[in-house]
């Protein structure tokens, strides 16, 4: 049995710029539904004595983000939440691990650019920040979900891996 918690939502807006009912928004979206779903299910987990959980948070909850202070703390939270639980429900059987994309071409990057502008400086801009050349993919997530969710992980758990071409590796 596994679970992958995959949502994610944000506009980017300074900090203080944004307000309680944003802050809420993000929260429920990037923090609160991990809690909502994980609850039921690690509880089931729990009863069979194994499992896998898998959260994609963000490079934004590993090392900040500019104009993204409220997601970057709700994905810096959905990995402390993962940490944690590896912890407690190691001896379950149960692993606890997240994926975390850096800069990754999807619409809420592409509402993001729009919005600051000069789309194809910022894209370029973007691109030569990353060590391999290029903004990551939807499809550069999937290999690193799956190692974490199957056998092959089984004795892997807490751990945090990035999917960001190089923008954020640290030793």
């Amino acid at each position: 049995m596994f679970l992958v918690n995959n949502a994610g939502w944000d506009v980017f807006t300074p900090f203080l710029k944004s307000g309680p009912d944003f802050w809420s928004k993000i929260i429920d979206i990037n923090l609160r539904s991990v809690l909502n779903i994980t609850h039921p299910v690690l509880a089931r987990m729990s009863e069979r004595g194994s499992g896998r959980v898998v959260s994609v948070a963000s490079d934004a909850g590993r090392v900040g983000s500019s104009g993204e202070s409220v997601y970057a703390a709700c994905k810096a939270g959905v990995i402390a939440l993962s940490k944690t639980l590896a912890r407690e429900h190691a001896r379950d059987g149960i692993t606890f691990n997240c994926v975390c994309p850096g800069l990754t071409e999807t619409n809420m990057l592409e509402n993001f650019m729009e919005a600051a502008g000069d789309k194809e400086k910022l894209r370029e801009a973007f691109r030569r920040a990353i060590p391999m050349g290029r903004m990551g993919k939807p499809d550069d997530l999937p290999g690193a979900i799956l190692f974490f969710a199957s056998d092959d992980a089984a004795f892997v758990t807490g751990q945090v891996i990035s999917v960001s071409g190089g923008l954020t590796f640290h030793g």
